[in-house]
């Protein structure tokens, strides 16, 4: 196994027993939405955003508990908006990492709870002593998750991404939209262990720049999947968005200018690595993963 395979594995482990940990089992009336909110979030994913919280922390010294944690947060989030995303008054999908998505493994309504609660959770673990010592550190994580997830990102992108369905988008509008509903996500996951380590600006500018390319273009890859890839490997439905008429990199720019694109956004990326050497190597190997990956 390649070092970056066993360094994503071990974090993915590392992340999986986190959550399952802080994730909330039993219970009484409220058992089901327990049961969904653990269906939804444990044993699935390529968990790649705690692999940048993981990551990063390692390059400012911060021990993995807490980077353990505020990965775990980041996963809760992305996890509530998968579920959210697959109801029928979103994206309406049935399958997702390749087993039914949570409103037809249980009903729409717990899956609209599950989401909620995994939302609230991130943030209830991010505010934790267990995460930080210091309460100012907590606030900072607490509030750049909010910024990211909320109207003026991930929320916001998504509303911008219905709209799409009904009018036509310009590449720099798809690119806004992206860099909310995917990139603000990545910006936090590459951000919080600058936070946690109590960083300076520059190196924290410099993740942040890594972060926008790289979100970038994961997009484009999973615009590629959507179009060349099949549901058996990507393990959800494709070719929603040529079907729906959405424009995107892959319908703007064609299939082979959008690769070249990509790899363009991961060599940039990359770069702003720079001034943290060696030590950022996981992190560059990543960039050229989410380009490369068939699911």
């Amino acid at each position: 196994m390649r070092a970056f395979d066993a360094a994503l594995a071990a974090s993915a482990a590392v992340v999986e027993a986190t959550l399952a940990h802080v994730l909330p089992k039993n219970g009484g009336p409220e058992a089901r939405v327990f049961a969904a909110m653990r269906y939804d979030t444990l044993g699935g994913g390529k968990r790649l955003r705690p692999f940048l919280v993981i990551q990063g922390a390692k390059l400012f010294g911060v021990p993995e508990p807490w980077a353990a944690r505020a990965a775990a947060a980041v996963e809760l989030v992305h996890c509530y908006s998968l579920v959210h995303d697959d109801l029928p008054a979103m994206d309406d999908d049935e399958l997702r990492r390749g087993r039914p998505t949570c409103h037809i493994e249980f009903d729409e309504a717990t899956a609209i709870l599950a989401g909620d609660g995994l939302l609230t959770l991130a943030f209830e673990v991010l505010a934790a002593e267990a995460t930080h010592p210091e309460a100012v550190v907590r606030v900072a994580l607490v509030a750049a998750l909010a910024k990211a997830a909320g109207a003026e990102g991930m929320v916001g992108g998504q509303m911008c991404d219905l709209e799409a369905e009904t009018r036509s988008l310009a590449l720099e509008e798809i690119k806004r939209l992206q860099r909310m509903k995917t990139g603000a996500l990545f910006g936090f996951s590459c951000e919080a262990g600058a936070i946690l380590g109590k960083a300076s600006q520059g190196p924290r500018q410099a993740l942040l720049a890594y972060a926008d390319d790289l979100g970038l273009a994961f997009q484009i890859a999973d615009d590629l999947l959507d179009a060349e890839g099949s549901e058996a490997e990507v393990g959800k439905k494709v070719g929603k968005d040529a079907a729906l008429g959405k424009a995107t990199f892959v319908s703007l720019l064609g299939i082979e200018n959008a690769r070249k694109e990509a790899q363009r956004l991961v060599h940039r990326a990359v770069s702003s690595l720079a001034i943290f050497g060696e030590k950022a190597e996981p992190l560059a190997e990543l960039a050229r993963f989410v380009i490369a990956r068939r699911a």
